[in-house]
């Protein structure tokens, strides 16, 4: 049996406070921003305050409550996402005055957008001499996160965590910004939380600290976790107080789990330990069925069964993440897909960039089911564990019609890439050898034929890694226009230079296709 969905009346409902996740680049002052805010809390400068480490904590000024996740960054916050968690209503974005924004800060932002959740910017560090506020302005201005002193909807506040200035104007901001938002949680009902972070210790055992979504959270609740259940022995505060009960927003450690739950598991109240233990059987049986039964395919979005989703009723929008070689090309992408039409689907680019397609690119793309598309750019090695983990589809193309035709026919659900693309052949990189212009696969051809006026891609693991021409076709010492099965060459493409031994080339060509675009 599955827990149901509980469906609360208006009137049951009572604010609640917002839950905030700081974000932004390494060095801009996240953590002494939130040490700033936790340190207010400890009375009269006590460092023995803080007993331990929680994921979490909630600060009061007047009366008024905010609770803080401290997590590392845009991946935690995205590994959540791609659990269907949304724990976070607010995010702070931490820039550093004097450096202004980062990858790191434009990739937060990409996830925010993407979560659909408030940014706040906190410009920090204004108290340096080299800080320029307007410079910062300007980029966000830039980005479409237009300040509101420049006419613009986007909360700045210039702080300073080692001064210790603009600090109750963030937290004043915050609760601003929530009281916008009329966040609401029913505090009678069973109990939901999230887990945001968990750990087993000796002497305690399994114990995961939560977000309490809604209903109250009490000693002795019985309780399902993903596949694990419990029954909470002890809720505990994060300065190590033990609580009797914990309502919505309220983070808690909670001691009494059978196993270590997931980050992003939702826990659920249940009648009895007996009940949840049940469950958890079932659920756990579910899973290893899951595993030995033959891998059945992921829904995650792929353009060849983006139409049939939608005859299904599922996906209306089609979300990329492009990227590509050089601005130029970049730009021509976004132009020309931006002026593809369709009726039943659109198309939005959630994030865009030159250069190879990233691990946090893959986070991003699982996180919002977003479809990765490469031109003329290669895979890096840290992305490709993560897309063969996760099932992200990856599109690598080194034709600009080819890619613009490829979106354009999924979005008219006409795309059958088989009869466009005919592949003629593959091979196998047996050796990699370096020359002086670079890194050639010496490879063995397996199967058809290798011909140096095709297209070709390597594969590796399953996934592609890189697409484009042929630089050099080679046997022995010689340019050839074409290999056949069973025979040894030398291969180049493009300015691929990563080959590894057991990548597969696959050869293809392209059908002659009417160029309207």
């Amino acid at each position: 049996e599955e827990v149901e969905e509980e469906e609360v009346e208006e009137d049951k409902l009572q604010d609640r406070p917002p839950v905030v996740t700081f974000m932004g680049h390494v060095d801009h002052g996240k953590t002494s921003l939130l040490d700033s805010f936790r340190g207010s809390r400890v009375v009269n400068g006590e460092a023995g305050g803080i007993t331990q480490h929680v994921g979490a904590y909630q600060v009061e000024k007047n009366g008024k409550a905010v609770t803080f996740i401290d997590t590392p960054g845009h991946a935690a916050f995205s590994e959540m996402r791609a659990r269907g968690a949304n724990v976070t209503d607010i995010v702070v974005l931490v820039v550093a005055a004097d450096d202004g924004l980062m990858p790191t800060t434009y990739e937060a932002i990409d996830h925010c957008r993407a979560a659909d959740v408030s940014i706040i910017v906190a410009i920090n560090k204004v108290d340096l001499d080299r800080a320029d506020v307007n410079k910062v302005k300007g980029q966000l201005q830039e980005n479409d996160l237009s300040p509101e002193d420049w006419g613009g909807s986007t909360l700045c506040v210039e702080v300073s965590a080692k001064e210790g200035t603009g600090l109750d104007d963030l937290f004043e901001t915050i609760l601003l910004q929530a009281e916008i938002m009329e966040l609401k949680a029913n505090s009678d009902g069973p109990a939901r939380a999230t887990i945001i972070e968990a750990r087993s210790e000796a002497g305690k055992g399994p114990s995961a600290i939560g977000i309490v979504q809604s209903g109250t959270m009490n000693v002795g609740t019985a309780f399902i976790c993903g596949n694990q259940y419990g029954k909470a022995k002890a809720l505990i505060n994060d300065l190590g107080e033990r609580l009797k009960t914990a309502g919505p927003a309220t983070p808690v450690e909670i001691v009494g789990f059978s196993g270590v739950p997931n980050v992003g598991d939702e826990l659920i109240e249940m009648d009895s330990e007996r009940k949840a233990k049940k469950l958890s059987s079932e659920r756990l049986d579910q899973e290893r069925r899951e595993q030995l039964s033959p891998q059945k395919e992921e829904s995650k979005s792929a353009l060849e069964t983006l139409f049939a989703n939608i005859e299904e009723g599922n996906k209306k929008v089609l979300k990329l993440i492009v990227k590509a070689d050089v601005q130029g090309s970049l730009q021509a992408i976004e132009n020309s897909l931006s002026e593809i039409e369709s009726a039943k689907i659109s198309l939005e680019i959630i994030r865009k960039g030159v250069g190879p397609v990233t691990e946090a690119d893959g986070l991003l793309a699982t996180a919002s089911d977003a479809i990765l598309i490469g031109f003329n750019t290669k895979v890096e090695s840290k992305a490709q564990a993560l897309i063969k983990r996760e099932g992200v589809q990856v599109k690598l193309f080194s034709v600009i019609y080819e890619l613009l035709d490829q979106v354009k026919e999924a979005m008219i659900g006409e795309l059958d890439p088989e009869t466009r693309e005919n592949i003629i052949g593959h091979a196998k990189v047996l050796e990699v050898f370096k020359l002086s212009s670079g890194k050639v696969g010496g490879c063995m051809v397996t199967d058809g034929r290798l011909a140096r006026t095709a297209r070709a891609r390597v594969i590796r693991d399953g996934v592609p890694v890189y697409d484009g021409g042929f630089s050099t076709l080679r046997r022995f010492k010689d340019d050839v226009k074409e290999v056949k099965n069973g025979l040894e060459c030398g291969v180049k493409l493009g300015k691929f230079n990563d080959y590894l031994k057991d990548d597969v080339i696959e050869c293809y060509e392209l059908e002659k296709l009417d160029l309207e675009l």
